[in-house]
């Protein structure tokens, strides 16, 4: 999608929850901030984490200890996964039958849709699975430009996940290094949208953040600036006011949201 100039898009009519205006900043018009969206996959444009529901079915058992591994922070997300696809076994077409079943959240058509409209593009960025996301957002009918990590069928009912865009410098480990797509656009407006620990580092990156779940968590210990969302309705909504009112966008203007329910 092109980087166009944002414009006032009117997305919605929701305000954050605390706001501050300073007559003495300078406004800056929305027309000439150019804005990029970076959003998570599993657990935020699908409500379930699509990579736990696929070992849930086609993994021995066993992953689950491995996944303790990974979440208390003993091991990368690289190694997670890489022990953790050599547990799968599932012809492909058994696979495509339960990707399926995923849908992406209620919201998410029309945020697309408005981001198009007002100029802000959009990249999927995802510690998961390519295969995952590119058949589940076709079988949504939404074309997106996403980067994940490399999951392909060896013969029989084996796999094997590959990491394209790992860094050997990732803080994280991840095997998908989410804050080196943000580099391209150091002169961006960069939003992101996330629910996990894959979204901690790039949201430090971003100038607004729509958060749920373990992010949401950690930018309320953090006092990090934030939104939080229960459906992409939401961030569609208040990323309309965002984009509207450059009071919002200032530094001294920051807001932290209390969770919602």
């Amino acid at each position: 999608m092109p980087q166009n100039s944002c414009r006032s898009s009117r997305f919605g009519v929701a305000t954050p929850n605390h706001r501050t205006q300073s007559k003495s900043s300078k406004q800056v018009s929305s027309a000439r901030l150019k804005c990029h969206a970076f959003v998570d996959f599993d657990g935020t444009i699908v409500p379930q984490d699509a990579t736990d529901f696929l070992f849930e079915r086609f993994a021995d058992s066993s992953w689950r200890d491995v996944e303790a591994d990974w979440q208390s922070g003993k091991i990368g997300s690289r190694e997670c996964l890489t022990r953790q696809v050599a547990l799968l076994r599932a012809d492909p077409k058994d696979v495509l039958s339960e990707i399926g079943a995923l849908d992406v959240d209620p919201g998410f058509s029309k945020f697309v849709r408005e981001c198009a409209k007002a100029g802000v593009g959009i990249t999927v960025v995802s510690d998961g699975f390519d295969y995952v996301i590119e058949n589940v957002l076709r079988n949504a009918g939404i074309d997106l430009v996403f980067k994940a990590n490399h999951l392909e069928h060896i013969g029989g009912g084996h796999w094997r996940v590959t990491f394209p865009n790992s860094r050997s410098s990732c803080i994280s480990l991840a095997g998908n290094c989410k804050c080196s797509f943000t580099e391209p656009h150091q002169k961006t407006m960069k939003i992101v949208v996330g629910d996990g620990r894959s979204d901690f580092c790039v949201s430090k990156h971003a100038d607004l953040v729509f958060a749920k779940s373990k992010l949401l968590e950690l930018c309320v210990s953090t006092g990090a600036t934030h939104y939080p969302f229960e459906s992409f309705f939401d961030v569609t909504d208040r990323l309309g006011v965002w984009l509207d009112d450059p009071s919002i966008r200032r530094p001294e203007a920051a807001h932290v949201s209390q969770p919602t329910r």
